[in-house]
């Protein structure tokens, strides 16, 4: 006999179990999973636009703003896909998911990688689709340099190999260029005309001042025109 109010274990258990298996799990931001747990949560939320393990915690980001982060983003894919139109070996994509470390999987804003087997850090595209491996060039767009994208983000980059790394932190309207060199990430400064040229993709130039800008003829014309 059960006094009123209670709930007997048997009883409980029951209710519990069926609590559990009545959809899918949650996948909120804060959440600390193995990767594995993680993608199978992420899967099973269609609902979730995007979602990122990073180091082993979980983010999922507020809604996408066009002047804070979609403008900006296809600004620099846009950038990207000229410089890989006449280079068969070379890719590009944006949104990917991309397996790092064993505690990572992120959705980077844009990348871009040398054709596998062309290069020997291993990155592969898997059966299921997803990517494998340390891309050689990741962008992120971000609202600050008090995002994610400049600190754990950047260190899981880090840990995993990422060549090169591009943060463009809007509300500080700025552009930070990245090269890991011994293990570390070493900012890139500009020429005398504001042009960074990467060190992995010959011939990619960005002038900064003009993505900042968006003028969009101006980034062009300086992945065009070589350096003297």
């Amino acid at each position: 006999m059960h006094r009123r109010g209670m709930i007997s274990p048997e009883v409980f258990g029951s209710f519990a179990m069926s609590t559990v298996l009545e959809g899918p799990m949650p996948l909120e931001s804060g959440d600390r999973l193995p990767r594995d747990e993680f993608h199978r949560r992420y899967c099973d939320n269609p609902q979730i636009r995007r979602a990122e393990l990073i180091l082993g915690v979980v983010y999922v980001p507020s809604p996408m703003r066009f002047d804070r982060h979609d403008r900006q983003t296809v600004d620099v894919q846009g950038w990207l896909w000229v410089y890989h139109a006449d280079k068969p070996n070379v890719l590009v994509g944006g949104s990917a998911t991309n397996y790092l470390l064993g505690d990572t999987e992120v959705q980077p804003d844009a990348f871009m990688f040398y054709q596998p087997p062309s290069w020997s850090g291993g990155v592969r595209i898997r059966d299921d689709g997803y990517l494998e491996g340390a891309l050689e060039l990741i962008v992120q767009v971000s609202a600050s340099s008090a995002s994610y994208d400049a600190h754990d983000k950047m260190e899981a980059y880090r840990r995993a190999g990422v060549q090169e790394y591009i943060n463009w932190r809007v509300l500080d309207n700025a552009i930070d260029w990245w090269r890991l060199r011994d293990g570390t990430y070493v900012r890139l400064g500009p020429d005398e005309h504001g042009i960074i040229e990467s060190e992995v993709f010959p011939g990619l130039r960005l002038d900064i001042a003009k993505m900042l800008a968006g003028d969009a003829a101006g980034v062009l014309a300086a992945l065009r025109t070589p350096l003297m």
